[in-house]
């Protein structure tokens, strides 16, 4: 009797062992398996947050970082200059040119880089009598390339007032550079002969011509 006891005993703790070796192998499996489902879910997710993203780069509408970055993009090619100089990163000056009834008017690169200038500018004078807009030279405009700090410049031509009356005195003039519809205002004192419109006219030369 005392044999068969050690026997049922011994095949007792054996068919324990052996459950408890199958749960635990089930255990690591469903461990296995939850483990596989959380990576996929945490995949998925991140895939979706870049694909937001990049839509909302490439639309413009995007709040977050995405919108910021292609904003500040934009702002360094402005400032970098690659294309057509804008009002706003330029210096305006005047000087009194070599011959008589002549105005030199300089244009200073103030941008990061190098920007373009090609074509006639807006040149009107204004007084108290009125405004008159410059008419174009007769001069073909060449293609400016002005890198950062340097100038170009632009050359006004009036007649003289010899006629030994008052004429008339123009004291400001509003500039717009080639391309652009943004304009700067220079103090002036140009002063001409009150004119019938058969006398010599207002005129502007494109920029980056005459010295």
């Amino acid at each position: 009797m005392r044999v068969q006891k050690f026997s049922l005993l011994a095949v007792a703790v054996a068919a324990g062992l052996s459950l408890t070796a199958c749960q635990s192998g089930d255990d690591s499996s469903a461990g296995s398996d939850d483990s596989s489902s959380s990576a996929q879910s945490s995949g998925a997710q991140s895939s979706g947050s870049q694909d937001s993203g990049g839509s909302s780069a490439s639309t413009g509408e995007g709040t977050g970082t995405a919108g910021s970055d292609a904003s500040a993009g934009g702002s360094t090619g402005a400032a970098s200059g690659t294309g057509a100089c804008q009002t706003s990163q330029l210096a305006f000056s005047s000087s009194g040119g070599m011959a008589e009834g002549t105005l030199i008017v300089n244009l200073k690169n103030t941008g990061s880089g190098t920007c373009t200038l090609k074509g006639f500018p807006g040149a009107d004078l204004k007084g108290k009598d009125g405004t008159v807009s410059a008419e174009r030279s007769k001069l073909a405009p060449p293609s400016v390339s002005v890198k950062a700090g340097e100038e170009t410049r632009f050359t006004l031509h009036y007649p003289s007032n010899d006629s030994g009356g008052s004429g008339v005195t123009f004291t400001s003039l509003v500039v717009t550079p080639p391309d652009e519809t943004h304009s700067h205002t220079l103090p002036v004192s140009i002063n001409v002969p009150i004119s019938d419109g058969s006398g010599p006219a207002i005129t502007v030369d494109p920029v980056g011509t005459g010295k």
